[in-house]
């Protein structure tokens, strides 16, 4: 059976559009999305376990964590720009915490993307991070949002099962106070 050269180009070109279909670009979660449904591992420092408001070991998802906001760092422990924004990504906790208004509302996490958990703890030591590193040392969580450039920022607001994004942007936070005053506003908190 002969097929014609006009055919056999539709049909090339038929396949070739699905198979460019199916290998699209995944993009980081934009404002107005759900957060991606990743399981994280859970902290092993009971301290860390407790401000999340999570217990026992395993995996996790963003939604379980108690609280309204949560602001999530996507890092690696060698990348220059996360351990140049780190001082300044570590001012912003105390901010959230020693507002009596924001405390237990507005909780932060990090995820090493490529690092171990034995990584994550030495940026954590080096840093002096005082909120939670989790690790994502086979990339999938940082595939599933990407692959996007460290550091990137996520924020979500939590309502029941949902996870929806307010903000979604690489590189440094820049002023921290009006960072948290935008995040506030966006959740609809004030």
């Amino acid at each position: 059976m002969k097929i014609k050269a006009s055919v056999l180009i539709v049909l090339l070109t038929v396949l070739w559009m699905t198979v460019s279909a199916g290998a699209a670009e995944v993009k980081p979660p934009q404002v107005g999305q759900e957060f991606p449904d990743v399981e994280l591992s859970k902290p092993v420092i009971a301290g860390e376990l407790k401000y999340l408001g999570l217990s026992g070991s395993g995996s996790f998802r963003i939604n379980q964590i108690k609280a309204d906001v949560v602001i999530v760092e996507i890092f690696s422990m060698y990348c220059p720009h996360c351990q140049a924004e780190a001082p300044a990504v570590n001012k912003l906790y105390p901010l959230i915490e020693d507002n009596a208004a924001l405390r237990g509302k507005i909780k932060m996490i990090g995820i090493g993307t490529g690092n171990s958990i034995y990584e994550t703890d030495i940026f954590r030591k080096k840093y002096s991070v005082k909120f939670p590193l989790v690790p994502d040392g086979d990339f999938k969580i940082h595939k599933i949002m990407g692959e996007v450039r460290t550091p990137y920022f996520i924020v979500v607001k939590l309502k029941g099962k949902k996870a929806d994004v307010i903000y979604s942007k690489p590189g440094a936070l820049g002023d921290n106070k009006a960072f948290l005053e935008g995040i506030v506003k966006s959740a609809g908190m004030k």
